[in-house]
């Protein structure tokens, strides 16, 4: 069977790097499964849960959250630019809950005050939190 290689890099370095015979990614379009020897493209990423199911046994799957960024796939190399990404064993559930609330308090202020631009920036951290915690629950 084929393989790639996956790789997810953050501001702070490699978050991620593995061998794969799936991923699963989502783009503002929708979600994209990628197998090896997939057409060479780039295209950006919405906050997501990826799925990575590696080549070492059929059942062993990584989830990592993904905050925004792009996918390059080139040659069955698989390049992840992320703003930030955490692996499922890596999250602090706890931390992702109170991060979750903050969110949901700042999105009511706002809008209670009509703030647009904070409105927005607190349904992103709403959404970030989201997305870590369900990742988190997975491992």
């Amino acid at each position: 069977m084929s393989e790639m290689t996956v790789q997810i890099v953050t501001p702070d370095g490699i978050k991620y790097q593995h061998k794969a015979h799936f991923i699963s990614i989502k783009t503002p379009d929708g979600e994209l499964g990628i197998l090896p020897n997939h057409v060479n493209m780039i295209a950006p990423l919405v906050v997501h849960e990826m799925k990575i199911r590696r080549i070492d046994k059929d059942s062993h799957v990584d989830w990592v959250a993904v905050n925004k960024g792009i996918i390059e796939v080139k040659d069955n190399t698989v390049t992840i630019i992320a703003d930030s990404a955490e692996r499922e064993r890596d999250i602090d559930i706890s931390r992702a809950e109170r991060a979750k609330l903050r969110a949901e308090k700042d999105l009511a202020e706002a809008e209670k005050a009509h703030r647009i631009d904070e409105m927005e920036r607190a349904k992103v951290a709403l959404q970030r939190a989201i997305n870590r915690i369900r990742v988190g629950n997975k491992y």
